[in-house]
């Protein structure tokens, strides 16, 4: 990753996200407001359900991968939102023989045979943002979970992991942020255990194609403001992700477009962003997050012309 692109976004990450969390809680991601996304939730309780429903929709965690150690890496963890979840609810599944009670495996590759404290639950976390990664841990800590969940300020186009890693590959809303998408996936594929799952969900604009034709002058207009305010070097389309993932070793490979599902977020952020709290906050916290905060209004548009999407992909090893 380029250094500069990689100093974007983490100054963004450093300078907006103990704001967020302070608003809006652990979870930095959209939220699911039913397929349609006519369903009114409460903020946070929407952002779970999103992680609920990409989880079933990929159908994961399956009987068979829950009879051993199992490992998770989330790519672009934040502030450790959905890592500390998924331990939480993989360890706690009730036809689950893992348990919660194990030091976080930092020899990412060994068999459960080798697994000293017996089979377990253990997540790592990446980020670009030590002030993330910090807090995270210090989250997990909270939580008491510090022995089975490690963060590390990392780039995901050059894991310090071994192959075959992982059992679960998560990418919540950070593809849109890497420069180099094959690059990306590739890594995501090299981490990821025979027979493990890969989980992506990332910012996409339009497919293209002779039926809805090349992105307008207008078009890529509105996306490079959003790149600019966001720290993104490009986004593309789903079809594009696809046929990157068809490229690599993988099978079962689904996609799916829930942009219906997940629009209303930006509104609600909007409307959060509203309060005598949050105002202050964005005005304490750097001309970097009030840019952000000033550029909502970009994604929900995005979302209501249809040139924003939020790609779904799954596939296994």
């Amino acid at each position: 990753m380029t250094s500069t692109l990689y100093q974007q976004i983490q100054q963004l990450y450093d300078a907006s996200s103990g704001l967020w969390e302070q608003v809006w809680g652990e979870h930095m991601h959209h939220g699911y407001y039913g397929p349609d996304g006519n369903l009114k939730k409460e903020r946070r309780q929407a952002q779970i359900d999103l992680i609920e429903e990409l989880l079933a929709w990929a159908g994961v965690p399956s009987e068979k991968a829950l009879c051993e150690s199992y490992r998770i890496l989330d790519v672009g963890c934040g502030i450790g939102g959905s890592t500390l979840y998924l331990t939480e609810k993989f360890s706690s599944l009730p036809q689950n023989n893992l348990k919660l009670d194990g030091e976080a495996d930092q020899n990412y590759s060994r068999s459960p045979e080798q697994n000293k404290t017996g089979a377990s639950v253990t997540a790592t976390g990446i980020t670009l943002s030590p002030v993330q990664a910090n807090r995270a841990t210090e989250r997990a800590k909270i939580a008491d979970a510090q022995s089975n969940v490690n963060f590390l300020v990392a780039d995901a186009l050059n894991m310090p992991f071994p192959d075959e890693s992982f059992d679960l590959v998560w990418s919540l809303e950070s593809g849109e942020h890497m420069p180099d998408k094959i690059k990306f996936l590739q890594e995501c594929c090299r981490v990821l255990k025979p027979g493990g799952t890969l989980i992506l969900a990332t910012w996409c604009h339009r497919p293209l194609g002779e039926t809805a034709g090349e992105l307008t002058d207008e078009e890529r207009k509105e996306l490079a403001e959003i790149y600019r305010v966001y720290a993104l070097p490009y986004v593309i389309s789903l079809p594009e992700y696809e046929e990157i993932v068809r490229s690599l070793p993988l099978t079962s490979i689904r996609t799916a477009d829930w942009s219906k599902a997940v629009a209303p977020f930006w509104d609600v952020v909007i409307d959060s962003a509203l309060t005598p709290s949050a105002i202050w906050g964005l005005l304490t916290s750097g001309w970097t997050t009030i840019q952000a905060a000033l550029a909502l209004g970009l994604m929900s548009r995005g979302y209501q012309s249809g040139l924003i999407r939020f790609g779904l992909i799954c596939a296994v090893k």
